[in-house]
């Protein structure tokens, strides 16, 4: 059975098969993402009410989504359609369109919705650009710690103008890493058995409440390794592409890709130990 969200698009038919070409279509692309970012990044600094209202709930009354959020998603969404108004969109909070460009956007208009209701600083703004299927730029706007992490396919990872690399790898038992529960209680039971049981194999385990700005830190060398189950490809697709330009890798259970059932990030000498542990504990299932 195949996914909607994770087929591919097909090709267009004025792609280029030259590099140059491809590139500057990259760097096109990061671009708009960097403003859509930056501007959506504003919009939910500063117009959050301190009465914050709920518009709605998810899967559950601890997951909650805002009115700011699907704010901010139109904002996106309206500004890169009107400087490209071929593309598709696949959108945390509704957007989903095919487009015929070729090129598709994976958003997240406010990633760590809780920590935005409570006023934690860890939430970001999440904007990817698939082209033919595959990710090719992305940014994670992070307002509350004035960063703003960037990426385009081969050209490495950046916070504003730093260029990033991942820790230099640890032992596992050295490895400080963060990880993040779903809302649904059953599945966020078995992650509470599994983080049991990893905590005294590793340095210590964090909650940061924000699947794009982990695999920053990850990027950044703050973490070590980042796992969660459960994310969709909103979550994931910037910061999932940020961290492996930052020489980070990247996959689910052992040769498979980051996926919903299980999504692991980490520096090269974490990743495959962290990667063969979480799936001995059955990581990826109830």
């Amino acid at each position: 059975m195949t996914d909607p969200l994770h087929d591919p698009l097909p090709a267009s038919p004025h792609d280029e098969p030259n590099g140059e070409l491809d590139g500057e279509l990259d760097g096109e692309l990061l671009s708009l993402a960097l403003e859509a970012a930056r501007r959506a990044g504003e919009l939910l600094r500063d117009g959050r009410p301190d009465d914050l209202a709920v518009a709605a709930t998810k899967s559950s009354p601890i997951d909650v989504v805002t009115e700011m959020d699907i704010a901010a998603e139109k904002l996106i969404t309206g500004f890169l359609a009107d400087a490209r108004p071929d593309d598709g969109f696949l959108g945390e909070e509704g957007a989903s369109t095919a487009g015929t460009s070729g090129v598709r956007w994976i958003v997240d208009p406010l990633d760590g919705t809780v920590n935005y209701l409570y006023g934690l600083p860890t939430w970001a703004v999440s904007i990817a650009a698939e082209r033919d299927g595959e990710t090719v730029a992305g940014v994670v706007e992070v307002p509350m710690r004035g960063e703003t992490y960037r990426a385009v396919r081969g050209g490495g990872a950046f916070c504003g103008d730093r260029p990033l690399r991942c820790r230099p790898a640890p032992p596992l038992d050295q490895a400080l890493v963060s990880t993040g529960f779903n809302y649904v209680e059953q599945v966020r039971r078995h992650q509470a058995e599994v983080a049991r049981l990893l905590i005294p194999r590793l340095r210590d385990i964090r909650r940061g409440g924000s699947a794009a700005v982990d695999l920053c830190d990850v990027a950044a060398g703050r973490l070590d390794g980042y796992y969660e189950r459960g994310l969709h490809p909103w979550d994931l697709a910037a910061g999932d592409l940020i961290a492996r330009e930052a020489g980070a890798l990247t996959g689910s259970r052992p040769g498979e890709p980051p996926s919903r059932d299980l999504a692991v990030a980490a520096s090269p000498g974490v990743f495959a130990p962290l990667q063969r542990l979480l799936d001995d504990l059955g990581a990826w299932h109830d």
